[in-house]
């Protein structure tokens, strides 16, 4: 029989491979809203009209698009030395729970949302879903805890420590 094996620990990434997987996953972000933005406007210009409705939200859409990224750039940015060195790798992108998968997140919802609105402009109600995840989020991490969370329990004392505590109030009254 095997031994038991120790706990897994997970390997560290070098600041190269973060490099390197911070420009792919720009690449893939930045293909998907091409396409997806793509494909919106060439069946709206050949099939739909654009309503002042439809105009604002692409509009919208393309906002939110060009903000995402250019914070996911932001945050991927790395730093050289003067002699070309790579010193930092920015933040990884890829980490689970940072912002950037949220970031990312907001990227595939508007990709849906602008895609499934070619067959109903009802499906814009979905954006709906980002500002209710962001509350949740709040409440859960932040505002439930704070509210709901117990008092700090008191120090018990010993009762030797009680008595003398009790002689002393009893002294000064």
């Amino acid at each position: 029989m095997a031994p038991p094996t120790k706990s897994t620990k997970v390997a560290t990434r070098g600041a190269k491979q973060i490099l390197e997987e911070n420009v792919s996953t720009l690449n893939f972000y930045r293909n998907m809203v091409f396409i997806a933005s793509g494909v919106y406007l060439v069946i709206m210009i050949v099939f739909f009209e654009f309503t002042p409705l439809t105009i604002s939200l692409t509009l919208l859409s393309a906002v939110t698009y060009v903000t995402s990224y250019q914070f996911m750039m932001y945050m991927a940015r790395a730093k050289y030395s003067e002699s070309g060195q790579l010193i930092d790798s920015g933040v990884d992108l890829n980490m689970e729970g940072g912002i950037a998968e949220h970031i990312k997140d907001l990227i595939i919802l508007t990709s849906g949302c602008q895609v499934l609105s070619l067959t109903s402009n009802y499906f814009w109600c979905l954006w709906t879903l980002a500002p209710i995840r962001g509350f949740y989020m709040l409440w859960t991490k932040l505002l439930a805890p704070w509210f709901f969370s117990s008092p700090e329990p008191q120090p018990d004392m010993d009762e030797k420590k009680q008595r003398k505590l009790e002689r002393k109030m009893a002294r000064r009254q």
